[in-house]
């Protein structure tokens, strides 16, 4: 089994195992897989994706961004030996000994997407975030991406898609305190919002309980009883 060494310099922290078929999530908040406590990471920094038995490095739109080798990336697949930079920690990638390791360019896509350290920066202090996401809602799709609690993704199609234990529902969730339509996820002129319905248990967004209604931001995490999903924009 694959894993990832955290280290600070050149002392080591911790191991962390990739299990087949599980994402994980690395940053500053307590609520990712990995937690780095540095100001320079963000609170989602970045993720690990398993797919077809490789592992896809994904930046989370960081502040300061991620590096592979000393190289900014937007996405990596992930090869034996690789050093994941993320502020002054470093995240080490490594195969067991004798274990089967994925070729490069998994999946018919290039090894990493760089990006040019220089104009990355240069584009973070001339752009206006806002208007970037703003262009990006109007031109792409709310999709939930399951970290826990089921497997792969959920588009949401429709301008309003209902979350609770009634088989009813898009999407089911079991639990004696999952209410029949516990939450709904509505798409309106600014964005998709997560509304609470009714239930003992209230979903959370970033470990914040939603009470009555919230405006979803790319890469916010969802918790809802047992599943646990990850709000992002495709194209």
């Amino acid at each position: 089994m694959p894993k990832l060494t955290l280290k600070f310099k050149d002392t080591k922290i911790s191991d962390f195992l990739l299990e087949e078929g599980r994402n994980i999530t690395i940053g500053r908040r307590e609520s990712n897989d990995i937690v780095i406590e540095n100001l320079a990471v963000s609170g989602m920094h970045a993720k690990v994706d398993s797919i077809d038995k490789g592992y896809l490095l994904t930046d989370l739109k960081s502040k300061n961004g991620t590096f592979v080798n000393g190289q900014l990336v937007a996405t990596h697949w992930l090869g034996h030996g690789d050093t994941v930079s993320i502020g002054k920690h470093t995240l080490v990638f490594t195969y067991a000994e004798g274990e089967e390791r994925v070729s490069d360019g998994k999946g018919g896509m290039d090894k990493t997407m760089v990006m040019d350290t220089e104009k990355y920066r240069d584009m973070l202090s001339k752009s206006s975030g806002n208007a970037a996401a703003t262009i990006r809602k109007k031109e792409s799709k709310g999709v939930l991406s399951f970290l826990s609690g089921g497997d792969g993704e959920f588009e949401i199609k429709k301008k309003l898609i209902k979350m609770g234990k009634d088989t009813a529902n898009d999407i089911v969730i079991k639990g004696l305190m999952i209410g029949k339509t516990a939450a709904t996820i509505s798409k309106r002129p600014k964005g998709y919002y997560l509304s609470y319905v009714g239930g003992m248990s209230k979903p959370k967004v970033n470990d914040v309980a939603v009470k009555e209604s919230v405006l979803l931001n790319e890469f916010d995490i969802i918790e809802l009883g047992p599943v646990k999903v990850q709000f992002i924009y495709k194209s």
